[in-house]
């Protein structure tokens, strides 16, 4: 039922728009849906029926686009986004990030046939990758956590260099890796085993040779984040470094 107030209509006829459950589906559709994924069991009180989330990606979507869901739920945007050959980022704090949204994806991925699949003629294809958050890197203000670890900040300085994630070794070093061309090396949080205020996070001939030692074989180009160098410009220019002081030339993005 809809109620309206006087007010509301005194210029005449207010706009509306009505979508009603014959066409959409209803939250008791939806959860029939997600009980024949999850094999009968109930998870969510009030869940949305794929049927509604394909009307609203028809309106507001073409094939190929980005959807972004930053409360995942049950996972249903992000499943009718793969069957209508979308793009999709889901985002979930809720431990059935992993028990439900997970499995339902990789369901979708196999061709299930519940929701719109028959519908959108889905057979099951294409994929999607599960991360989870590290630690923050960054504080409500945009600067570097005082607490942050060494790899976590290696990783998120890699990751805004190369675009790509880090495969952290085993064993931790200030030469991050190479690749395309270039290297990358953290001083930072006493990697070098010298805890003292500046000693090991500042660029020197020293801590280069550590660098370069660890390094191997790579002699290209290199990009070191420290507290700051001792080393001249025309040295850094001979070397083939480029230096980038901690914590000012981190960003949150490019």
């Amino acid at each position: 039922m809809e109620k309206k107030y006087l007010t509301e209509v005194k210029s005449g006829v207010t706009p509306q728009t009505w979508w009603p459950y014959q066409d959409f589906g209803s939250t008791r559709n939806a959860g029939a849906e997600l009980k024949a994924l999850s094999g009968g069991a109930k998870n969510f009180d009030t869940p949305k029926p794929e049927r509604l989330i394909e009307r609203i990606l028809q309106i507001a979507t073409n094939p190929g686009d980005l959807v972004l869901d930053s409360f995942l739920g049950s996972g249903t945007t992000a499943a009718v986004a793969q069957k209508m050959g979308r793009r999709f980022i889901g985002i979930e704090m809720g431990d059935h990030a992993v028990t439900h949204c997970q499995p339902r994806l990789s369901k979708v991925v196999d061709g299930e046939q519940g929701g719109i699949s028959k519908a959108q003629n889905w057979q099951g294809g294409g994929g999607f990758r599960f991360y989870r958050l590290g630690a923050a890197v960054f504080d409500e203000t945009g600067g570097l956590q005082p607490d942050i670890r060494f790899a976590t900040l290696a990783a998120h300085i890699w990751f805004s260099e190369m675009a790509a994630p880090w495969n952290a070794p085993q064993d931790l070093t200030p030469f991050l890796g190479a690749s395309g061309g270039r290297g990358i090396a953290l001083l930072y949080n006493g990697i070098l085993g010298d805890k003292s205020l500046s000693g090991g996070n500042v660029l020197n001939l020293q801590t280069l040779r550590v660098i370069r030692a660890a390094a191997g074989d790579y002699t290209g180009a290199l990009i070191v984040y420290g507290e700051r160098t001792l080393l001249s410009p025309a040295t850094l220019e001979a070397e083939g470094l480029t230096f980038k002081q901690t914590p000012y030339d981190v960003r949150a993005r490019k």
